[in-house]
C-alpha cells in the first residue's frame, strides 16, 4: 500500500441505492460493548465509525494492559447487485498527551473474510506531544483489494493503539493516545473505491 491522498476520488461511481453495513462483531478491549458505531455517508462514498472509549495510556493511574488497546470490527456491507467494493483510504483522528521521551503507535489492517491479512499501516508518534493528530493509509487504484463478486464476504478491520513510556518517568507522569469521540467530532473515516461486476 502506498500513499496516494487521491485514490478515493478517482475510481467508480457509487451505486445509487443505499448502503446497509450490520457490525456483525466488535472485540477487543480498546471498544468494550456499545462503545464502536458505524454510519454510512448519504452519497455511499464512505463510511465512519465512533468510538467512545478507546485510549491507551501509562503512567500514573493506568495499568500495565492499558498501554496497547485494540479493536476488531467484522462489518457485513449490503452491496447493491452488481457492484463490488473496496477500502481506498482510511482516516483516524483522535488526541495525544506524551510526555518528553515517550513514544506511541497507531496501526491498522483490513481485510475480507477468507483472504489473506494485508500488512499492518504504521504511524508513529514520539512526545513531547499535546494536540489532535490524524493519519490516513492510502491504497494506489492498481493495488486495491476488491470483495469477490457474487460472495457474501465481511470485512474485518484491526486497529491498535500502544503507548511506550520510554524515557519519561511513569511514576510521575501520564502519557495517553485516544481514537475516541465523546465530543461527537471525533472519528474515523473509511473511504470506498466502487466498480461494477463482470455481467454474469
Amino acid at each position: 500500500m502506498a500513499a496516494s491522498p487521491g485514490a478515493a476520488a478517482t475510481d467508480g461511481v457509487p451505486p445509487p441505492d443505499k448502503i446497509v453495513i450490520d457490525v456483525v462483531s466488535v472485540n477487543g478491549s480498546g471498544c468494550p460493548t456499545g462503545t464502536a458505531h458505524v454510519a454510512v455517508s448519504p452519497d455511499n462514498t464512505a463510511f465512519t465509525v465512533s468510538y467512545s472509549n478507546y485510549i491507551a495510556q501509562v503512567g500514573i493511574g493506568s495499568k500495565p494492559t492499558d498501554a496497547r488497546k485494540n479493536c476488531q470490527l467484522s462489518l457485513n456491507v449490503h452491496v447493491p447487485q452488481g457492484f463490488t467494493y473496496a477500502i481506498a483510504k482510511a482516516d483516524y483522528r483522535g488526541f495525544a498527551h506524551l510526555e518528553k521521551g515517550a513514544t506511541a503507535l497507531q496501526r491498522a489492517t483490513y481485510y475480507f473474510q477468507g483472504m489473506s491479512q494485508t500488512a499492518y499501516m504504521n504511524h508513529p508518534f514520539t512526545g513531547p506531544l499535546n494536540d489532535g493528530w490524524q493519519t490516513s493509509d492510502s491504497t494506489e487504484i492498481d493495488a486495491l483489494i476488491y470483495a469477490p463478486c457474487g460472495a457474501a464476504r465481511y470485512f474485518n478491520i484491526n486497529t491498535e493503539l500502544r503507548v511506550d513510556a520510554g524515557t519519561s518517568d511513569p511514576a510521575r507522569t501520564n502519557s495517553f493516545m485516544a481514537m475516541d469521540s465523546t465530543d461527537g467530532s471525533i472519528n474515523t473515516l473509511y473511504h470506498f473505491a466502487w466498480k461494477p461486476c463482470p455481467a454474469t
